[in-house]
């Protein structure tokens, strides 16, 4: 189901008033905001911190919290998980009420949550993370994660990690089933689509009704024809019209609109949301393929597999062999296993919470220690941010260790390895602009040049 134009500006109009509202509220007078109360409103080591967030899935908030509590057993954190379409429309009002999170989820640039936007709401997190771990705190962080989440010198959120996209997903048990290897090239894929549907299975399932996953896809194309071009686009550096890059942009959305007139996108792909739709239909074993990144790998774990499948609808579950691929070579250049990220997500601490203190010794714990950081990493939901941190393999229980283990370990250096930014570097008006394009070029009805030009005067305007 597609958002109406008219639907998102009023929802932007009401995200500005409200925000607007929020930097009143926050740099206002008579110190009782918690910047100028340095965030130490309440006590840090007992209370109740409420944390919204768009991630992650309930199960592994509920492993942060509960190693978080061996360490502070009297700070009570309750994580309330909000559907991410609608984020932003949700936070904004709470954060001009007292009744609001005391913790909240925020991310680079213009992804939801940007910080960009509520940065406003949050006090200044840099002394804290500075006493955690001292002047040479930002060495000991991943700079993707620290220069994501500050605006004007001002840490808005303390990352938890990272996580990368430009890769597909498989459902190995039902490649197995079908006698049928990962596609390498787009005459594979629509090789392996053929079996499937032959088959009475849907091949590669994605929710093109929501822009954001529609972006990582153009962008891992767009890497497969030349790494780094869409960063560069994106910052004014390469045109999306003219000369060699102009060419290079129309090439990468001729691919994009052949994956849905080859019959690799499902029917009726962008009448769908890829929350919940595409990762219940793929969860549910009806389609053997999905577009999505790092964060999927918090799936392989047994209980989460488990629980995935059954909010999917499956009755009495079994592990579900799902395993990271390249996105095939379908520009023919060879240039594959790209991967792009940002800071997945950032704790920041609201201006307005009467709990601050506590508020920022969960995110300081989570975002900055050994012991939080470890358990993130183990979630395997994100790429950890605190340097040297990587996940204890043997304790983690895998749906199917044998075909999963030197899989995922190998992706996961793969992903932190990646340089190129998904979000960080797209600014809101751009990002827009892609919602505009990248569907409409789609169902036929905007042309690849209009779509390109559409792109051009938004960086021209900036």
């Amino acid at each position: 189901m597609r958002t109406s134009r008219t639907t998102v500006q009023t929802r932007r109009a009401g995200i500005i008033a409200a925000v607007v509202a929020v930097g009143l509220l926050a740099t206002g007078c008579g110190g009782t905001d918690g910047e100028a109360a340095g965030g130490t409103e309440g006590s840090a080591t007992e209370g109740t911190v409420t944390w919204w967030g768009w991630t992650p899935d309930a199960p592994n908030a509920e492993k942060l919290i509960a190693a978080f509590n061996e360490e502070y057993p009297d700070i009570e954190v309750t994580f309330v998980s909000r559907p991410i379409d609608s984020y932003d429309s949700v936070l904004s009002p709470a954060l001009t009420s007292s009744d609001g999170p005391d913790v909240f989820n925020v991310a680079p640039g213009s992804a939801n949550g940007g910080v960009q936007t509520f940065g406003a709401g949050a006090i200044d997190l840099t002394p804290a993370v500075q006493e955690a771990l001292g002047d040479g705190w930002k060495d000991q962080l991943a700079g993707i994660g620290v220069d994501g989440l500050t605006v004007d010198g001002k840490l808005v959120g303390l990352s938890a990690g990272a996580v990368y996209s430009g890769n597909l997903w498989i459902n190995q048990d039902l490649f197995d089933e079908f006698g049928q290897k990962p596609p390498t090239t787009l005459e594979e894929w629509k090789s392996v689509c053929e079996a499937f549907e032959a088959g009475g299975k849907g091949c590669f399932v994605q929710g093109a009704g929501q822009h954001a996953f529609n972006m990582d896809t153009f962008e891992a194309i767009m890497e497969n024809i030349e790494p780094g071009l869409y960063q560069k686009a994106s910052l004014g550096e390469a045109s999306y019209v003219d000369g060699d890059s102009g060419a290079k942009f129309a090439q990468g959305m001729e691919i994009w609109k052949s994956l849905f007139d080859e019959g690799i996108m499902q029917p009726g792909a962008t009448g769908l949301q890829q929350y919940p739709d595409a990762n219940n239909e793929f969860f549910a074993g009806n389609y053997a393929m999905v577009m999505m990144g790092s964060w999927y790998t918090q799936y392989a774990v047994k209980d989460s597999n488990l629980a995935a499948q059954e909010a999917a609808g499956v009755a009495n579950p079994e592990p579900m062999t799902i395993i990271p691929i390249d996105l095939p070579d379908l520009a023919g250049t060879g240039n594959v296993g790209s991967m792009f990220g940002d800071a997945d997500y950032g704790l920041a601490v609201s201006a307005r919470s009467q709990n601050q203190a506590a508020a920022t010794t969960f995110a300081v714990w989570l975002a900055t220690s050994q012991s939080g950081q470890q358990a993130v990493a183990n979630t395997l939901n994100n790429i950890p941010a605190l340097n040297g941190i990587t996940p204890v393999w043997e304790d983690i229980e895998l749906a199917n260790p044998e075909a999963q283990a030197e899989v995922l370990s190998a992706y996961t250096e793969q992903a932190a390895s990646g340089t190129e930014p998904r979000f960080a570097t797209v600014s809101a008006e751009l990002n827009s602009g892609f919602r505009d394009t990248l569907g409409e070029v789609a169902e036929g009805r905007m042309s690849i040049a209009d779509a390109q030009a559409h792109l051009q005067s938004i960086i021209d305007a900036q």
